[in-house]
């Protein structure tokens, strides 16, 4: 939409109304189709998408009848899943907010139903949208031509820069993507882009060629997104073009697209650090959830136990010294926190697909000098207040009370150290052999080194406390 709404001060912004609930509230005003047409042309598509939202079906249905087809469709290019508000659309409406919404919303929507109702559906879409959303279908949801759009200016190289922005002028009517204009060469080969500014200021008469970029970034239909994500992030592009194997310009993932696709992959690798196998709403059922929490849980019981059976095997310690049971939690919750710590570092670091083998050792390397020397810290502190409290509160003598601080802050040292490099090695072995790194979650990693801390800890008392000092009694 082209109105624009006032510029507010900052301390209007402050108080800054809330347009969507405005929206609803003319929806429900009563007011006639022309003058509601009229005053929501003065709101974002944004704000009618999230007002949808508010509003009872009666009153969507009525938006529905007097906003045109390809406004409605710009306000569903808003929304993440359209579904439901299609639904309320008559054939009609439907086909033709399918030929004016994005094609890769529209192809994302028909797979979701039945196919007959595709069937019924597909004739009626626009014939050029239709075989967009053919082309993005032909496209597994995993390759990068899946979340392309055919949303852009693509001009031939030949032309000169005036008769490139006639050609531009023309195909904006078509294609609102207009910041990037891409060049091909005769054969629709891609040779390269041009931002709007520098085809503006451009001479008349010059070639395309001599002010095209040809060094822009672009991607393969065919590619995963995943091994995508790392280039396109390094770029700061409004769009990057998707090729096919024979260098033909296809499509552009947007930098909106990218936006939404990164915020996917970081829901579903939050979801694996809680040990999940991908994410969960709130409309999703019990059964389903229950269905994606159990086989972590359940390989997570398997290694618990096999904790608990390391913590059996150290019983005549605990029988022996009843007082380190106090501080195991202490030894166990470290180690636990400095591998989280370098889990997040390291999964974040191997987003980079161009990480070389030298750069993964060099942070291995990093991490575990990080939980050595936060180790000497937290073991020199705990060494004193340790065994202040032992000697203070337990009724120990001195010599037997920071002996066992020793004991507590050598433990954490050697926990903490090999917790930062197992919360390393992990994800940076699980890439390896290409296992997405998010699945070395933190309730593995906290497993893992509640393990390697039970053995440090006890092994370390009944060695140091009970053979070498003989403290036991």
């Amino acid at each position: 939409m082209n109105t624009k709404r006032t510029v507010f001060t900052y301390h209007e912004t402050m108080r800054r109304p809330d347009y969507p609930r405005e929206i609803a509230r003319l929806a429900a005003r009563g007011l006639s189709p022309h003058m509601l047409q009229k005053k929501l042309q003065a709101y974002h598509e944004s704000d009618i998408a999230a007002a949808l939202e508010l509003l009872e079906k009666s009153a969507r249905l009525k938006l529905y009848g007097i906003l045109k087809d390809s406004v409605l469709a710009d306000i569903f290019d808003y929304i993440d899943n359209i579904a439901p508000y299609m639904e309320e659309l008559n054939i009609r409406q439907r086909a033709a907010v399918l030929s004016y919404i994005s094609s890769d919303k529209a192809a994302s929507y028909l797979k979701s139903l039945d196919r007959e109702t595709r069937n019924s559906l597909a004739p009626l879409i626009e014939n050029s949208a239709r075989q967009d959303i053919a082309l993005l279908q032909s496209f597994s949801p995993e390759e990068a031509g899946s979340i392309m759009t055919t949303n852009f200016i693509q001009i031939s190289w030949n032309l000169s820069v005036k008769e490139a922005m006639k050609e531009l002028v023309k195909q904006a009517g078509e294609h609102d993507n207009i910041s990037t204009i891409y060049v091909v060469d005769d054969q629709d080969i891609f040779y390269g882009a041009i931002d709007l500014k520098d085809l503006i200021l451009a001479r008349e008469g010059a070639k395309l060629p001599s002010v095209a970029m040809t060094s822009y970034p672009y991607i393969y239909a065919h590619e995963t997104i995943d091994d995508c994500l790392g280039r396109i992030k390094s770029y700061s592009e409004d769009s990057i073009p998707v090729l096919d194997m024979e260098n033909r310009l296809l499509g552009v993932i947007t930098a909106q697209d990218f936006m939404e696709i990164l915020d996917e992959e970081m829901g579903e690798d939050y979801a694996k650090l809680g040990g999940l196998s991908s994410e969960e709403d709130l409309k999703e059922s019990l059964a389903v959830s229950v269905k994606k929490r159990l086989p972590w849980l359940i390989i997570l019981l398997g290694l618990g136990l096999g904790v608990s059976s390391v913590v059996g095997i150290f019983e005549s310690v605990v029988a022996q010294l009843t007082i380190v049971v106090c501080f195991q939690s202490l030894v166990l919750d470290m180690a636990g926190n400095v591998g989280t710590q370098s889990l997040a570092v390291t999964i974040r670091v191997l987003m980079d697909e161009n990480l070389g083998g030298f750069q993964k050792l060099s942070l291995i390397w990093k991490e575990t000098k990080i939980g050595f020397l936060n180790g000497i810290i937290l073991a020199l502190i705990s060494f004193g207040m340790i065994g202040i409290y032992t000697w203070l509160f337990k009724g120990k003598d001195l010599f037997f009370a920071f002996a066992v601080a020793g004991c507590v802050g050598t433990a954490l040292l050697l926990s903490m150290s090999l917790a930062a490099f197992a919360g390393t090695v992990i994800p940076v072995f699980f890439k390896k052999i290409k296992i997405d790194p998010a699945v070395a979650s933190g309730p593995l990693i906290t497993t893992v080194n509640d393990l390697v801390a039970v053995v440090a800890y006890y092994g370390l008392a009944w060695i140091f406390l009970i053979q070498i000092l003989h403290l036991a009694g």
